[in-house]
């Protein structure tokens, strides 16, 4: 079946937007939809109704352009600024003096990625690089449906190559302050602060656009926006950054310890910088790379000045742009911290935001929530690239897709009255207290401990036959709920422990246990055709509308942290641990919004080695946990305690 999304309902009056000088703030078009701001001029113009852009002008028609821009930096040291090339298309009137915004995706994708070998995880082994290879999914990167479904309604659609990748100069340095320059670049030249180039050399200029220029992308191509928007460039109003990092430190260490990107296990910095390096001349960068290997320290995992320089979230007060933050609540690649934190950031900076929790893994909401999301996209960029006064950022702050595949709104995030609830880890009544109790109220007993084996066994293995002890992990678990329970928010471990072996990793869980049907993260394309844009030959402007698929298991990972117990007291620097002897040991886990249903268990899980994660010691590290004396914190929503007492 095909169906076509159409605009609402019938006009009820029109505002005609004639053209802007660049670096206009759109104050006519900031006037409330349904009162025209004047007569018709006669140019070319911008058609609103009912406080959205419409499709008034000509996909087909569209004029494209290729820009080479030059950057303030030279990352390459070959004694020359660095260029980003920016691909562009934009309605044919703009030839007529119409002057419009521009919706930009970042990218180093664009001219594919390179096979490149990952590090090895097995410590003790043989060191250089192993076999497992970077290898990403291109069809997961966010599909492009912008010339369809924008350009018609009066935007420039624009693909830049980030640094060192495509037609750019330059390299890639994974997050580093050259290729925030590079993304930053393109919108200076858009409001007429930097040079650009056609391939013949020949300068040309943007007077075709207003200087309002707004970002979105998937993965690396929303965390670009989100390095552009924390340098403070002028004339980027709006962003909307899906699965992005926001501080490569979280993506690739945490707490301390050396961490992999989901289904990436021994992926780094370095690694990732090599396989984007697609532009020409590509040895010109070895030493750029070399360097960021040396730095990067998969020994200690230590925060360092090399790792400040790729954090943004510090920087949120110098964010001009309205950001739209996504994520995918079972996103193990860019994990839920990085858009949390930004979020978080963001409300203290008194950022306009807005964020959208999905069920999905790494991915796009476009394909199974697609006429919301362009509704709220359209109208995001509309607010903020074209002043129109529609109400989006009157609307409920955020919208978190529910287990079921419904979808609820909420004022902020995590909801408001929450509070944290302190679990204590208690000994349970078999011999050896295990497996044990989670309880409101701590109750003490003997130290009890486990050896470390999960360089041979993972933590979906670890985490089975919970009501029997294990001699590889502790296991804490409540009777069935009474209630529903929903955390939503940071939760947090809390523990007294010691370690005597050479892992110094502690890896916390929280688990559902309870026989269930619940999304997997992943997506089912179905055969149902949703047709959202104007279509030229070879792009219909449609796409086949997707469903989360699911599984029936008996039970799932709600959440998981990790900690470098010798980063204890600060990610900055490692501390020796002396064997045997106790420390209280506090780290976050990822930010989550679960419920765990009525007749349902919740387990908690302490391990050291997280196969799928961690870097693998050998196997034998013992670990001694006080129970009482350990405890999660767990973000509670409105009345959820109750199932815990």
């Amino acid at each position: 079946m095909k169906r076509f999304i159409t605009a609402g309902a019938a006009a009820l009056a029109v505002v005609t937007l004639t053209a802007l000088a660049p670096g206009a703030s759109a104050a006519t078009p900031g006037a409330p939809a349904g009162k025209p701001s004047g007569k018709p001029s006669g140019k070319p113009s911008v058609q609103i109704r009912d406080g959205e852009t419409q499709p008034v002008f000509s996909r087909a028609d569209a004029v494209s352009q290729t820009v080479n821009i030059e950057t303030t930096v030279d990352s390459d040291h070959d004694g020359k600024r660095d260029t980003v090339q920016l691909r562009i298309m934009r309605p044919k009137e703009t030839g007529q003096g119409l002057k419009v915004p521009t919706i930009m995706e970042p990218s180093p994708y664009w001219a594919g990625i390179l096979d490149v070998p990952n590090h090895p995880v097995d410590i003790g082994g043989a060191r250089g690089l192993a076999a497992t290879r970077f290898q990403r999914n291109l069809a997961d990167v966010f599909p492009g449906y912008y010339d369809n479904y924008f350009l018609p309604r009066g935007y420039a659609v624009a693909d830049l190559d980030s640094l060192g990748t495509g037609g750019s100069t330059g390299c890639p340095t994974s997050g580093a302050r050259n290729e925030q320059a590079g993304a930053k670049a393109a919108v200076d030249w858009l409001n007429g602060r930097a040079r650009g180039w056609a391939p013949d050399g020949t300068p040309v200029r943007a007077d075709w656009s207003t200087g309002n220029v707004g970002m979105i992308g998937q993965s690396y191509d929303g965390t670009l926006p989100n390095m552009a928007a924390a340098s403070g460039v002028d004339g980027l109003k709006a962003i909307v950054p899906i699965a992005g990092i926001s501080n490569w430190y979280d993506y690739y260490r945490d707490n301390g310890a050396v961490i992999a990107p989901g289904e990436y296990q021994g992926e780094d910095l370095d690694v990732l910088a090599k396989a984007v390096l697609t532009r020409q001349n590509p040895e010109v960068c070895k030493k750029v790379i070399d360097d960021i290997e040396a730095r990067e320290d998969r020994d200690t995992g230590d925060y360092s000045a090399f790792w400040d320089e790729r954090n943004y979230v510090k920087d949120a007060r110098r964010v001009k742009a309205a950001v739209m933050v996504v994520h995918g609540l079972n996103d193990w690649n860019v994990k839920t911290e990085q858009s949390v934190r930004w979020w978080n950031a963001l409300k203290e900076a008194g950022v306009p935001r807005k964020l959208w929790l999905h069920q999905a893994n790494h991915a796009t909401p476009f394909r199974w929530r697609i006429d919301e999301w362009l509704r709220q996209t359209h109208h995001w960029f509309d607010r903020y690239l074209y002043g129109v006064r529609n109400g989006i950022e009157n609307e409920p702050k955020v919208d978190i897709q529910r287990p079921d595949g419904s979808w609820e709104t909420a004022k902020d995030w995590p909801l408001p009255g929450t509070r944290t609830l302190p679990v204590s880890l208690n000994p349970g009544s078999a011999p050896g207290g295990q497996p044990g109790v989670l309880g409101t109220r701590p109750q003490g007993g003997a130290p009890q401990a486990f050896t470390d084996e999960g360089r041979t066994r993972t933590a979906e293995q670890l985490l089975t036959g919970e009501d029997k002890a294990d001699p590889n992990r502790l296991a804490y678990l409540t009777g069935p709920l009474s209630a529903p329970l929903r955390v939503n928010g940071i939760p947090k471990a809390d523990i007294r422990a010691s370690l005597n072996g050479s892992s110094p990793y502690l890896t916390a869980l929280l688990v559902d246990y309870g026989t269930d049907t619940r999304p997997t993260g992943a997506r089912i394309t179905t055969t149902d055709k949703v047709c959202y844009g104007q279509s030229v030959p070879g792009d219909e402007g449609c796409t086949l509308r997707q469903e989360l698929a699911t599984e029936t298991a008996p039970y799932k990972i709600i959440t998981r942290g990790w900690l470098d117990a010798r980063n204890r007291t600060s990610i900055s620097r490692s501390e020796p641990l002396t064997p045997g002897k106790t420390y209280s040991f506090r780290w976050d886990l990822q930010p989550t919004d679960y419920t765990v249903k009525a007749g349902h268990r919740l387990g908690v899980i302490i391990l050291s080695t997280d196969y799928d994660y961690t870097l693998r010691y050998p196997a034998g590290t013992a670990v001694t946990l006080r129970p009482g004396a350990s405890r999660v914190l767990l973000p509670i929503a409105p009345g959820g305690d109750t199932s815990l007492r």
